[in-house]
């Protein structure tokens, strides 16, 4: 299936599949505390999601690489913009950061790594 190049961006962030870029990869959260859950298939076009086991190890990296960054422009922000701070503030804002960007880290990482490496 050809896929539109500008459409893969907002379908990625947006957490649709990398086959039709329609369907939701993962389920909806019935409450706020709740982990995500992948769906087997998609619902629109019936595109495996999960592979084989270990395939979403790869994703991992992603998901560091992202939390590295959002780190490294969390300090940026706080060092440049609140001269004030002390070290031990900036480095409690800089893990919440991450701490918060986490289970959407996991999840656009794993959508990101099914684009990379399609079936």
């Amino acid at each position: 299936m050809k896929t539109n190049k500008l459409k893969v961006i907002p379908s990625i962030l947006h957490e649709k599949c990398p086959h039709c870029l329609e369907g939701n990869v993962f389920e909806k959260k019935k409450h706020f505390f709740e982990l995500p859950v992948m769906k087997d298939r998609c619902d629109k076009c019936g595109y495996y999601f999960d592979r084989e086991p270990g395939y979403f190890l790869g994703a991992m990296y992603l998901s560091y690489g992202m939390a590295v960054f959002q780190g490294i422009i969390a300090f940026l922000i706080c060092y440049f913009l609140f001269k004030g701070l002390d070290t031990l503030t900036i480095g409690f804002i800089v893990v919440g950061v991450i701490i918060g960007f986490g289970l959407k880290n996991y999840k656009l990482s794993r959508i990101i790594y099914m684009h990379i490496f399609p079936q």
